[in-house]
């Protein structure tokens, strides 16, 4: 060992461990007990909105939602009936739609408030009398078919609203269409998950294809989507880990003792979780698979430096304390460069990202201490109790041994690297930059889909068995159905919060002016834009109200019909006119804060519409903020994208700063940290470049993969350099202290890649789409960091050695 505190601080836990494992074993069991009174306590966060928290344009609609009524503050909520049959405009297809709505109409939970349905509309053009579900079904019944057909023809025809709920493929020659919508509004008292309930069974007890949809089915499959995601994924993640450690152990007593660490490690971190307030999201569900990788991967170099030691004919004591004496350094390393770039995620300005790179790193640094204390002791402890009994030890060869498969390949790095290494790192510094060009490809999105299962599920999760079954989701697939099938009627909207003294003469003409010559993506109407706001309530009240319209004729100076003077007086009579309710939806009271809805282009990108609205709202006079769904999500998704570079530069950052710091102190040595960043920079590199190839964009769950893919894949560089320079300062020359490095520590970073891959993988299980994609982008980055570590770093050591050992040009 050498003379340093970190050296002198882990000699002191590795004696603690060899001399005293019984005391570090009871101490760690008596933490867990206090951690598990942690996991009772852990609540679930499910959905997009705390994603927008501290989004400007949320706090905007916010604001709104707060100011403004009824458009955003209904007192009503809605369920739609969709029929899907082909014989849906029939007589018997309209009789089966109103036999649900009287279903509906006798529950005495649901106090309905209207309905809109053509099969309603058809019945009280027949008999203008019959106002209830029920009697409208006697009148279907009752009337000739050849009337229904001809009255539901004309309906259509005639009344453009009415056949907004026939789908597109109605043909007025037949009558005939495959879906109708019926829309049933509900007293706002009542809960939509509630009304979703009762109307899926209302539609259930009538013949006839219907499905129910509302805004209370998203929020169901939320809330749902994490326990059904767990279900899968945890079950298959500690089969695979299972299998690996059975491979890397070989030994069903070292293999039960990883497992109990594993446990110990996630009772640890979600303990915490639970004690300290953090809730549980969507995004939650890939810390464990992650802490499971990485505690793999630290049993596993643990088990197999210390068989290397007993190999050799060491003891129990001499063998941990060999092992524990070149391990604890390099897991110090490993877990400091790991908690940065999980802890990296920290600086987003989204919630659910910095509460995952919280846990984490949290986690991560509760993996060392169990993999680095707990596990170590006690195997000495078993290993004691096992000598001189007739337990038999199954398979103590480490892996990567000479000999081995492993021990003949890996070393390949080393010999390549000594023949040409200038030319292997000028062939990494190519494909960084290839990777680099195609990074550029790479998308930003985010959208309530994205955190719900696709429209089909694959096979092994609909024929999950038992308790693994998951729920019935329907969301998707009914969204997508709606909007193939139905034309909206409407276009999209966005919201312009405007705040200032509405009661100033220019105050509407900036409105009016904002809303000239408008860009392409808002739609326009004579050289206006499409709009609604307190000028159109003013403009419909002057066409019905003439006293109204001379007062505002009055006002107006420049001509134009807009009032542009003395503004309280047009409000206050404006107030007292019929159309007084509806200046409240438009002016707050205090006449500071206006809003105006503008018509966008349904089928315009995203950003092209923010990136629009945000020029008109600089047109405006006073302060003013574009909002709306659209602009929260386009704004949430430029949040993402601004996280994954701030996180990537601040992870690359701090990992290069403390391997330096490290290296130097341990080794008299800071280039040896720039020297492990090498392979970690052409990994980075090469999976952003392969995004897009995937069709991979960053959103809330893939955004944090790059900072992660430095703290997961430095672990790899680091065991090589770190065994390596142990090597180096025994005597041996660099090509030699890499062939032993690669085929003892090699063999182990083959081990924990395998069972870090089987977390990742576990990943695309998940019924979520962001954690399958994350699954994915994971174990591609598991792999190139491996076959970096032992095709790129080996040449690197090895010119490390030629130009900073040899010829002391660096430090």
């Amino acid at each position: 060992m050498g003379d340093s505190a970190l050296e002198r601080g882990m000699g002191r836990i590795g004696t603690l461990i060899t001399e005293r494992p019984g005391t570090v074993v009871l101490a760690f069991l008596l933490v867990t007990a206090v951690f598990a009174t942690g996991l009772g306590a852990i609540e679930s966060e499910e959905g997009t909105d705390e994603f927008a928290e501290g989004v400007p344009a949320q706090d905007a609609q916010d604001e709104v939602d707060e100011r403004f009524s009824p458009a955003f503050a209904d007192d009503t909520s809605s369920v739609q009936l969709i029929q899907r049959s082909q014989g849906a405009l029939t007589p018997t297809g309209l009789e089966r739609n109103l036999a649900v709505q009287a279903e509906l109409e006798s529950d005495p939970q649901l106090d309905i408030e209207g309905t809109s349905s053509i099969a309603g509309a058809v019945a009280q053009t027949i008999e203008p009398s019959a106002t209830t579900p029920s009697a409208q079904r006697a009148v279907i019944e009752s009337t000739p078919d050849h009337e229904v057909r001809t009255t539901t023809r004309q309906l259509l025809a005639e009344e453009d609203g009415l056949a907004e709920l026939a789908s597109e493929d109605y043909s007025e020659s037949s009558g005939e269409a495959s879906a109708t919508l019926t829309v049933v509004e509900f007293d706002g008292s009542v809960d939509e998950s509630n009304a979703q309930d009762r109307a899926e069974r209302a539609a259930s007890a009538v013949d006839g294809e219907f499905t129910v949809f509302s805004g209370g089915l998203i929020e169901e499959e939320f809330e749902t989507v994490i326990s059904d995601s767990l279900a899968i994924v945890v079950p298959a993640v500690v089969l695979l880990i299972l299998l690996f450690l059975a491979v890397a152990y070989r030994d069903p007593i070292d293999l039960l003792l990883g497992l109990a660490a594993l446990g110990i490690t996630v009772i640890w971190t979600f303990g915490f979780t639970g004690l300290v307030g953090i809730p549980f999201s969507e995004m939650m569900i890939a810390v464990p698979p992650l802490l499971l990788a990485i505690g793999v991967d630290f049993g596993i170099h643990s088990v197999n430096r210390y068989r290397e030691e007993r190999v050799a004919g060491s003891g129990v004591s001499e063998g941990m304390s060999a092992a524990t004496d070149q391990l604890l350094i390099a897991f110090f390393i490993v877990a400091g460069t790991t908690v940065i770039g999980f802890g990296a995620n920290v600086v987003s300005d989204l919630g659910p990202i910095r509460d995952f790179g919280i846990v984490a790193s949290i986690g991560v640094v509760f993996t060392f201490l169990v993999f680095g204390l707990f596990m170590p002791a006690a195997k000495v402890l078993l290993d004691r109790a096992r000598d001189g009994t007739r337990i038999p030890e199954f398979g103590t060869a480490p892996l990567g041994s000479d000999g081995s498969l492993l021990g003949r390949v890996l070393p390949i790095g080393a010999t390549v690297g000594r023949r040409a290494p200038i030319a292997v790192l000028i062939g990494a510094l190519l494909v960084t930059a290839g990777a680099g060009a195609l990074a550029t490809g790479v998308d930003t999105t985010f959208d309530d889909e994205d955190f719900l299962p696709p429209e089909e599920l694959p096979g092994y999760v609909t024929n999950a068995p038992g308790p693994l079954a998951p729920s019935e989701y329907t969301f998707t697939e009914t969204i997508n159905f709606l909007a193939d099938n139905f034309e909206s009627g409407e276009d999209d909207e966005v919201t312009v919060y405007v705040e200032g003294p509405m009661e100033t003469d220019y105050a509407l003409e900036s409105i009016n002016r904002a809303g000239g010559d408008p860009p392409g993506t808002v739609i326009s109407d004579g050289g206006q834009a499409d709009s609604e706001s307190i000028i159109t309530v003013i403009e419909s009240q002057a066409e019905e109200d003439e006293e109204f319209a001379a007062l505002v004729d009055r006002k107006d100076v420049t001509g134009n019909g807009i009032p542009d003077r003395n503004l309280g007086e047009v409000y206050d009579a404006l107030e007292q006119s019929e159309a007084g309710d509806r200046t409240d939806d438009f002016l707050t009271d205090d006449r500071r804060y206006t809003k105006v809805v503008y018509s966008v282009e349904s089928g315009a990108d995203d950003a092209d519409i923010r990136s629009d609205m945000e020029a008109m709202s600089d047109d405006y006079r006073f302060q003013a903020t574009p909002t709306g769904e659209i602009i929260i999500f386009q704004g949430v998704a430029d949040v993402i994208f601004e996280s994954a570079i701030t996180s990537l530069v601040l992870a690359l950052t701090l990992t290069a700063v403390f391997l330096m710091v490290i290296y130097r102190v341990l080794e008299g040595y800071a280039t040896l940290g720039l020297a492990n960043m090498v392979p970690i920079a052409v990994t980075v590199a090469m999976l952003v470049g392969t995004m897009p190839l995937l069709g991979i964009p960053f959103n809330a769950m893939t955004a944090t993969v790059l900072s992660i893919t430095i703290g997961v894949g430095v672990a790899y560089s680091v065991h090589v350099t770190h065994r390596f320079i142990d090597e180096f300062n025994a005597g041996k020359d660099g090509f030699d202290s890499l062939v032993t490095t690669l085929q003892g520590t090699g063999g182990a970073l083959a081990g924990s890649m395998l069972t870090t891959l089987g977390g990742a993988l576990s990943l695309m299980l998940a019924i979520i789409p962001i954690l399958g994609q994350f699954g994915i982008l994971m174990s591609i980055s598991v792999v190139y960091s491996f076959l970096l570590s032992v095709t790129v770093l080996p040449p690197t050591l090895l010119l490390w050695e030629r130009f900073v050992v040899e010829r002391g040009l660096l430090p």
